[in-house]
């Protein structure tokens, strides 16, 4: 077992639009190092790379080269800049966005970097907010409850759009040659890791929430069947693996890995694992009942539980899926900085520009001190957060955003202030929906990039009516991959102590308003009534408002 005073690791989040690197100290999580490497491509969401073919709406792709250059490129200046060696890198592990996964051959080439298939867009990585496969999800959806398959309810009753199977059937359905040539759909997750130590490995945390894997198997053959013919096989033959835990050995860093990143080879590379699930670890959030919201462009929402509860709604419960030995929930926002970056993008006078500019302020803290002005109330608005659709609980991203109340006198920063609120009365009915379904939350512990805006955070507060800790470290998956490193590396027995001693939270760092809280239990009434019109059969009109989109682009 390595000395955890003399040790580091190296911690790697994979996100939308950058990967990030950290060193950290094994002894007590002290960051030595942190480095951004934005993608060269981004979210591809409108052409393809070095070509004018245009996506349809709702895709989102990413290029694996970008997520390479962060191992040789972020890596290597990380460990500068931390000022240890790599003798001093005792583990490394990683974090991916997710449900982002890519067809792969046998021996994991990306079937779009074959020059033949670069030009075909099935052949390229779906991000995770790839919604485009939305029909599909409904089929498998409706199918699993024809046939009254047990694993449903695991998921609250649905599959999303943006999980293994439905972009899976997207793919056979609209590019079959692409579907047949694909020997591995793998998980960037578990891609990544088999980048690093040259050997295949699959991880039990997207098998299980993304990849429907529950109680040791996967769907069916008769049931995938039953969608399509050529599906049959589908998780045998594209999926199947042995899964291991969280917080595992993957293997050593491969000699083209260790070219890439600088380190020894042979350095203890952990188990894949996804964003938020890691970011548990650290925020010293892994008993029962601690939930942690991980907020950014969207939100995930992850809490333990001792007992197996199916919660309608929730993107899954899985055991195992966090930490070993107890049953992790996840539940989530598609849309929540994203939505904010709309807003600013889309809707904002030059005169707030330019005063924001004079006061030394970005336009968001600009709307925000406005916004703060304000009483509870007082913009006569709700928003519903779904301009990315409904992750949870509805599960339907062809929902869309809808904001109630404006007159002529609305200003822009009311309509930011109803954004920010929409999102954390969208949180809110997830956790409702945890407790009325038997999954307790004692605490919250709020991470990512929102945590800087103040208004916003005590708007959670308030709304929530409950004091809410915050990670410290604002590389919260990175943190947390670092935490998982140092357990492969065996500096640490568990998940738990490693994160006992490396976690980063300040409790109680917001503490509700009670007169706040009283007047968002009135507007969170009025934000269901809403939200169950829209959502719940009240009108279709936000699904046909999307097909006359479609419709029009076509």
């Amino acid at each position: 077992m390595a000395d955890p005073s003399s040790s580091a690791v190296i911690g790697i989040d994979f996100g939308t639009l950058s990967g990030r690197v950290i060193v950290v100290s094994t002894d007590d999580g002290t960051e030595l190092a942190s480095v951004e490497h934005v993608y060269r491509h981004g979210s591809i969401e409108h052409h393809l790379p070095e070509s004018d073919q245009r996506l349809p709406a709702s895709w989102a792709l990413q290029d694996p080269d970008d997520w390479r250059q962060v191992l040789s490129r972020a890596v290597p200046k990380a460990l500068e800049q931390s000022g240890r060696t790599a003798a001093d890198i005792v583990g490394i592990a990683t974090d991916f966005t997710s449900c982002t996964v890519l067809p792969a051959t046998a021996e994991g080439s990306p079937l779009c970097e074959l020059p033949e298939l670069r030009a075909r867009p099935h052949a390229w990585p779906k991000l995770w907010k790839h919604h485009a496969a939305q029909d599909q999800a409904d089929r498998i959806t409706e199918l699993a409850h024809a046939r009254e398959e047990d694993w449903i309810r695991r998921y609250g009753g649905k599959i999303s759009s943006e999980w293994q199977y439905a972009k899976a059937l997207q793919v056979l359905e609209d590019d079959p040659e692409i579907y047949r040539r694909t020997d591995r759909w793998i998980e960037a997750a578990d891609w990544i890791v088999w980048q690093l130590t040259g050997q295949e490995n699959r991880n039990t945390c997207t098998a299980g929430y993304k990849g429907i894997y529950q109680d040791d198997g996967w769907p069916s053959r008769d049931y995938l069947a039953a969608l399509h013919p050529e599906f049959a096989d589908f998780a045998k033959s594209k999926l199947d693996f042995p899964l291991s835990p969280l917080g595992g050995r993957a293997g050593g860093l491969s000699s083209r890995a260790a070219e890439w990143t600088g380190l020894r080879v042979g350095t203890p590379v952990a188990v894949g694992n996804v964003d938020a699930h890691v970011t548990a670890a650290a925020a010293q959030a892994v008993d029962p009942g601690q939930l942690v919201a991980i907020m950014g462009t969207s939100t995930c929402i992850v809490v333990n539980g001792d007992l197996l509860a199916e919660v309608p709604g929730m993107c899954g419960v899985v055991r195992d899926g966090i930490v070993p030995g107890l049953w992790g929930f996840e539940a989530g926002q598609s849309g929540v900085g994203d939505i904010f970056a709309w807003f600013t993008k889309n809707n904002i006078p030059d005169s707030y520009s330019k005063l924001a500019e004079q006061r030394g302020q970005s336009i968001h803290d600009y709307l925000s001190s406005l916004a703060a002005e304000e009483n509870v109330g007082q913009h006569g608005l709700i928003a519903l957060d779904w301009h990315s659709g409904n992750r949870s609980v509805l599960v339907d991203h062809d929902l869309s955003g809808v904001i109630a109340g404006l007159t002529l006198a609305t200003r822009p920063e009311q309509i930011y202030r109803a954004l920010l609120e929409a999102t954390a009365f969208g949180a809110r009915k997830i956790i409702d929906s945890l407790t009325t379904f038997g999954v307790p939350v004692t605490d919250i512990t709020v991470a990512g990039g929102l945590l800087k805006n103040e208004l916003l955070m005590q708007i959670y507060a308030d709304v929530l009516n409950r004091p809410l800790n915050v990670l410290t470290n604002p590389q919260g998956p990175a943190l947390g991959s670092a935490i998982h490193a140092a357990v492969a590396a065996e500096v640490y027995p568990d998940i738990r102590s490693a994160s006992k001693a490396m976690g980063a939270v300040r409790r109680n760092a917001y503490h509700p308003n009670p007169d706040n809280a009283a007047r968002y239990d009135e507007l969170y009434r009025e934000y269901c009534e809403l939200h169950d019109h829209f959502g719940r059969g009240g009108t279709e009109i936000l699904h046909r408002l999307k097909q006359i989109a479609r419709d029009a682009q076509s």
